[in-house]
C-alpha cells in the first residue's frame, strides 16, 4: 500500500515493521559464539511483537539464498556498521559534555538502556504513543533498567512533537545530541526539512545530530523496487518500495550546512572499513556511491 501523508501503522506493519525489521538485525548480530553486537533487549523485543516472519529470522529458519545484501552475515555487517555509528555518535558527545540527548522516531531503539551515560544525562525518546508504550511496557516487564533519565514523549511527528518535548523538560538552552536514524527516507521532502527546521530551531550552539547521508538524486529510480523483489524472495514481507516517500528532496548535508551546521560525512565505504567490513559487491548494496552517514554540529 503506497504511503499518505496520513497514514497509521503498528510495529508489524508498514514502516513501523521497519523498526521490527532493524531489531531483528540488530539481535542477530548479537547472535552466536562471536556476536558483532550486543544489545540483549532487541531479541526479547522482537519476539513480544509477535510477527512470524521476524521470529523465523531470528531463529535460523529463513534464510537469503546466498543473496550478497540479503544473507546472513552480510546482514549482521550493515547492521553492525549502522549501530557502531550511532552509538559511537552519543558516546562522543557526551564525553564531549553533552548531558542531553534526543532519539527522534525511537522505534525499538534501546540506547537508553544498553548505553553507558554518564551521570545526569537525560535520553528524550519520540515516538507514536502506541509504540513507546509497548517497548517501555516489555522492558520493564523483562526487568530492564535504563542507564540514563529516560524522558519518553508520545507524540506522532506530524503534530508539535516539539511542544511536547519542551513539555517533557527538554532544555532549548543546552547543547544536545540528535539522532534521526532510519527516519528521512520515510519521511516527504517537505516534512524532511522541518524536522531539520524543529531540531536547529531548539538547538543550542555546540548541538550535534547524526543521521544517514543519502543524495537522493544520485539513486537509480528502481531502488527500491529491485530490493523489495529480492527481499520478497528471501521470505519479507516488507515493501520498501512503497514506504519510501519518492520526488525530489533536499539533501540532508547541504541543507544542515545552509542552516549553521557543521557537517561531517563518512561513506559507506568508509564506515565498512572502520569495522574492518568490506561493501559487498553489489548494486543494491548502498544508496549510491556517496551514500554513507554524517555527523553535523551547530556553530
Amino acid at each position: 500500500m503506497t504511503r499518505s501523508e496520513n497514514d497509521t501503522w503498528d510495529l508489524a506493519s508498514s514502516v513501523g515493521a521497519t523498526a521490527t525489521a532493524v531489531a531483528t538485525q540488530r539481535a542477530m548480530a548479537s547472535q552466536g559464539p562471536e556476536p558483532l553486537l550486543d544489545d540483549p533487549w532487541a531479541d526479547p523485543l522482537v519476539r513480544a511483537v509477535g510477527s512470524e516472519t521476524f521470529i523465523k529470522l531470528l531463529d535460523g529458519e529463513r534464510g537469503h539464498n546466498g543473496d550478497p545484501v540479503l544473507s546472513r552475515e552480510p546482514v549482521r555487517q550493515q547492521i553492525t556498521v549502522r549501530t557502531r555509528y550511532f552509538d559511537d555518535f552519543f558516546l562522543g558527545a557526551t564525553e564531549s559534555g553533552i548531558r542531553q540527548a534526543v532519539i527522534v522516531a525511537s522505534g525499538l531503539d534501546t540506547r537508553a538502556y544498553r548505553l553507558r551515560w554518564p551521570a545526569a544525562t537525560v535520553v528524550y525518546e519520540i515516538d507514536q504513543p502506541e509504540v513507546i508504550e509497548f517497548k517501555t511496557r516489555t522492558l520493564a516487564d523483562l526487568g530492564a533498567e535504563p542507564g540514563a533519565q529516560r524522558r519518553t514523549v508520545a507524540i506522532d511527528l506530524r503534530d508539535d512533537w516539539p511542544a511536547a518535548l519542551t513539555a517533557a523538560g527538554f532544555d532549548t538552552a543546552q547543547p544536545t545530541a540528535w539522532s534521526a536514524e532510519g527516519l528521512l527516507v520515510y519521511l516527504p521532502p517537505d516534512a524532511q526539512d522541518r524536522l531539520l527546521d524543529n531540531i536547529t530551531a531548539l538547538s543550542a550552539p555546540g548541538s550535534r545530530i547524526a543521521t544517514e547521508h543519502m543524495d537522493m538524486r544520485n539513486i537509480p529510480s528502481d531502488w527500491a523496487e529491485k530490493l523489495t523483489q529480492r527481499a520478497k524472495r528471501a521470505g519479507s514481507n516488507i515493501d520498501l518500495a512503497s514506504l519510501f516517500f519518492t520526488g525530489e528532496r533536499n539533501s540532508a548535508a547541504e541543507y544542515l550546512a545552509a542552516h549553521g551546521w557543521r557537517v561531517d560525512i563518512r561513506t559507506t565505504e568508509q564506515a565498512f572499513g572502520a569495522n574492518g567490513f568490506q561493501v559487498p559487491n553489489d548494486e543494491l548494496a548502498s544508496f549510491g556511491g556517496d551514500s554513507g552517514y554524517l555527523t553535523a554540529t551547530l556553530a
